[in-house]
């Protein structure tokens, strides 16, 4: 049984550039998005829940976010939660409603947020490059078992090759395309 699997390399390479746009949707842009708010968990019948199991979340505005909490009593939990995620988000309250206004960016958090970005593609990267690894080592150990021929291995190794260039293409645009997104140009 060959240890190679061409679909488990490209779904797992896939993976790589779909969890780095899932990161990416999480940083601000100055613009209101409702994927801003998607990390938060508020603590609410005893258990931590994730705010869109609590509320619904809509962009009425480009610049304001606006929560509706379903239940009364979680209001205050789902405010404190904003309040606490790290987001520098203000909630105004309004009974059973919550409006975020989304500040300006100052051009220092622009900055930081254009390098996390490019942490968020450098991690992405190393975890296509770790898919290469695992899947020419599959290679060389069908090799060495005689499940194929070297020149089977190194025609595999220029096709896995060619995966891994494909998807740090689309690493490296994604992350371009965020961080002109957050430099606001």
């Amino acid at each position: 049984m060959p240890q190679y699997d061409k679909a488990d390399v490209e779904r797992r390479m896939k993976g790589a550039v779909e969890s780095l746009k899932g990161d990416l949707s999480g940083l601000r842009t100055g613009r209101a998005n409702v994927t801003l708010l998607d990390p938060i968990v508020v603590e609410v019948y005893g258990a931590n829940m994730p705010l869109n199991q609590v509320a619904t979340v809509s962009a009425p505005e480009p610049r304001m976010l606006s929560v509706q909490v379903w239940d009364r009593s979680n209001v205050t939990p789902v405010e404190k939660a904003i309040r606490s995620a790290g987001l520098g988000l203000n909630p105004i309250t309004d009974g059973q409603m919550l409006r975020l206004p989304i500040p300006d960016l100052t051009e220092e958090r622009r900055k930081e947020l254009a390098k996390l970005a490019g942490q968020y593609a450098e991690k992405a990267k190393i975890a296509a490059r770790n898919v290469r690894r695992d899947a020419n080592d599959a290679l060389k150990a069908d090799e060495n078992k005689k499940e194929i021929s070297e020149d089977d291995r190194k025609r595999l190794e220029t096709e896995v090759q060619k995966m891994t260039d494909e998807t740090i293409k689309a690493i490296d645009e994604a992350a371009a395309h965020k961080e002109k997104e957050i430099m606001g140009q």
